[in-house]
């Protein structure tokens, strides 16, 4: 049976993100966005379930029989906390885990932008940390509820598929669900919330259209909601909310989010220069009277261009962020050329490079 938790240390010890395990392939970690063969050795399918099983609760494994998958978390004492997707595929099954941090950053560990701290203190509204997956979603978010656990009184409240980060309790009363295990799904997690006197609820992965409504009703309440989706900036994020309600209650959705988004925060990690680590360029939109205007019109093409016009209030590109990135030594060119959306603004960095080689 294979080691998986031998596996898991290692992929801590190289400091990697993800350990990837399919069934008629080699044993393969995630380390600074790479993918690297751990061993040439293929892994056989009845020693992977039988290795998947030696940790999955229950729960888990009743639901992996009958869905042909599960999401779970796992804990290594002394090492760390996983999130688990176990899955049937074309050679038998797979299973993929990522590491989450035992200690929670904060804000500043994470050398995130000084208005992020401003954010963190909203009281009511809602405020989305987007990204593809790997980009240090999670981490992000966790960290804000850190800001606010560290320097607010009240009760937060996180809906998680699974719990990932576990926070100590500090200044606020914490509670945390796992859809599955405490819940039924995001959906009844936040009708019950409702009735649960929160000050913040984090809303893990905002998934349908009930979710998406009660998030940002709960937010017109006058509650402080937390989000992640799947969208590679501000603009996107936008859209993908409002077009995921019906034709004719869009009008709707683009009045309640014009009043109720606080900041959409977008974010993508590059590997620095030394080669060593990743670095966070982040894009941040925060909902000033002229973002709110074009969200309530439907313009969201302009909000690249609000975002541009609002530096000011601490509001900042994708590409300005992924230039001051650059500028500061901490990514190369080449580096910075391919995280870019509008590459022609970093062509010139790449031939004062090749320059200088």
């Amino acid at each position: 049976m294979i080691d998986i938790d031998t596996l898991l240390e290692m992929l801590v010890a190289r400091g990697g993100s993800d350990l990837h395990l399919l069934s008629g392939d080699p044993p393969r970690m995630r380390v600074l966005g790479d993918l690297e063969t751990i061993s040439e050795d293929k892994i056989g399918a009845k020693e992977l379930l039988d290795g998947i099983n030696n940790f999955m609760p229950a729960r888990s494994r009743n639901i992996f029989e009958k869905d042909d998958n599960a999401d779970f978390a796992h804990s290594i004492e002394g090492c760390g906390r996983f999130r688990v997707n176990a899955f049937r595929h074309l050679n038998g099954v797979g299973v993929i885990m990522r590491s989450i941090p035992m200690e929670t950053a904060s804000l500043e560990d994470l050398s995130m932008p000084d208005i992020m701290t401003s954010i963190s203190k909203q009281k009511s509204g809602m405020i989305l940390v987007t990204g593809k997956t790997g980009s240090g979603k999670s981490t992000t978010l966790a960290a804000i509820v850190n800001e606010i656990n560290s320097t607010l009184k009240g009760h937060i409240l996180t809906i998680e598929d699974p719990v990932e980060f576990v926070h100590e309790q500090k200044n606020c009363l914490m509670s945390q669900r796992e859809v599955g295990e405490h819940t039924n799904s995001f959906a009844d997690a936040l009708h019950s919330a409702l009735r649960e006197d929160p000050d913040v609820i984090l809303v893990g992965e905002m998934r349908d259209l009930e979710t998406m409504s009660l998030a940002v009703t709960a937010a017109e309440t006058g509650i402080l909601v937390l989000g992640t989706l799947h969208t590679n900036s501000a603009a996107d994020t936008v859209d993908r909310i409002i077009n995921s309600f019906p034709t004719n209650k869009q009008d709707h959705i683009r009045t309640m989010l014009s009043t109720s988004l606080r900041s959409v925060i977008s974010q993508q990690l590059i590997k620095t220069i030394d080669g060593k680590g990743r670095a966070a360029a982040v894009e941040i939109m925060i909902n000033t009277h002229a973002v709110a205007n074009v969200i309530r019109e439907g313009k969201t093409d302009q909000i690249d261009n609000s975002i541009q016009g609002g530096r000011a209030v601490g509001m900042q590109s994708m590409d300005t962020a992924i230039k001051n990135l650059l500028t500061d030594g901490k990514i190369t060119p080449e580096a910075a050329f391919e995280a870019a959306n509008d590459k022609s603004q970093f062509t010139q960095f790449l031939k004062k490079n090749n320059e200088s080689v």
